[in-house]
């Protein structure tokens, strides 16, 4: 069997799934298919503690440590960030107009050579480094 198709969730991602947002069914789809081992889905861990930041702004810790429980729950791999990545997002980050953040889930994607899935508009600057799905409203 070939390796399964590889995913990034930004953080927009990510929330707009959380929050059943309009664009939630595909995130849940690539989520689903993760759960039967169809396709394999990653999440850095600097996004993820941006959502958590995000989370708690929102609706104080009790809540951001919910989420975190929920997140630890789904099929989404969350690499270690080590000196390399740190380093390849910040030479992202350098050349494109991108927050750190997003940095880091292009570099993901490089080192994972995987799409990302996003609807934020900064990711028109990497299009030329890595794939992206933009996340749509169904029709």
């Amino acid at each position: 069997m070939s390796d399964p198709t590889a995913f990034v969730l930004d953080s927009f991602a990510l929330l707009a799934y959380l929050q059943d947002e309009l664009v939630a069914p595909r995130v849940e789809k690539l989520l689903d298919n993760a759960g039967r081992e169809k396709c394999r889905i990653f999440l850095s861990l600097i996004n993820l503690g941006e959502i958590l930041y995000i989370t708690e702004r929102r609706g104080g810790v009790v809540k951001a440590h919910d989420t975190l429980a929920l997140i630890r729950q789904l099929p989404i791999e969350i690499p270690q960030v080590d000196e390399q990545t740190v380093f390849a997002a910040a030479h992202i980050k350098a050349n494109h107009t991108l927050s750190y953040a997003d940095a880091f889930v292009v570099a993901t994607a490089i080192q994972e050579n995987a799409t990302v899935i996003t609807a934020d508009p900064e990711f028109q600057s990497v299009d030329a480094l890595v794939k992206v799905e933009w996340l749509q409203i169904p029709e």
